[in-house]
């Protein structure tokens, strides 16, 4: 039991720094106003392999990342929100990404007896569903009025628009599409490592 435990540990820390540093090195690529996020793969394959509560603390940090870059001003979107709504903010940021983790990690585990392989590609779509669906949430009823406050900043109309289409639409598509092309590999990984370590 000792050792199982000090595993998961290794592992959880393994994928804690993968999703630290995929964040700082890549979370600077903009779509837009934001960064479409990479770091939903290693989060997947944590939520898959030590379960939902491991997939939340890994979106948990990958949401603390975000939100360091943005208290700092390197992410200037992000920033601007923190200004005006710093609660609302930190709770959208941390709140979307542990949420992408942890449903991850629900949906494999609600499908996994039925095929592992295809509860693996639904874990996989998961994340990005969650993670881009919340954002929008948030932006809609949280930091609205910033938002709106800023539209002729973003070039936009309408809040809706602006989030929807300017933020999370190719953001969204992006995320989408790489969890979904690495929904193989990802089971592949989960397959081995479960195989060598869980059972």
């Amino acid at each position: 039991m000792k050792n199982k435990n000090i595993t998961r540990m290794v592992q959880l820390a393994i994928l804690l720094a993968v999703v630290v540093v995929l964040q700082c090195f890549l979370g600077s690529i903009k779509v837009g106003a934001t960064s479409f996020s990479v770091v939903l793969v290693p989060i997947v394959v944590g939520a898959l392999i030590l379960g939902p509560a491991a997939g939340a603390f890994l979106g948990f940090a990958f949401g603390l990342v975000v939100l360091i870059y943005g208290i700092s001003g390197q992410d200037v979107f992000t920033n601007m929100l923190f200004q005006a709504h710093p609660v609302f903010t930190a709770i959208i940021c941390l709140g979307k990404g542990a949420a992408a983790g942890w449903g991850a990690g629900m949906v494999y585990k609600l499908f996994v007896k039925a095929s592992s392989f295809w509860a693996s590609v639904a874990a996989a779509a998961t994340a990005p569903i969650l993670n881009t669906g919340l954002f929008i949430l948030g932006g809609l009823t949280l930091v609205r009025g910033t938002l709106e406050a800023n539209l002729a900043t973003f070039g936009a109309d309408s809040v809706v628009v602006f989030l929807v289409i300017g933020c999370a639409g190719v953001n969204f598509l992006v995320e989408f599409f790489v969890n979904m092309i690495l929904s193989p590999a990802i089971y592949r990984i989960v397959t081995i490592v479960r195989r060598k370590f869980v059972h």
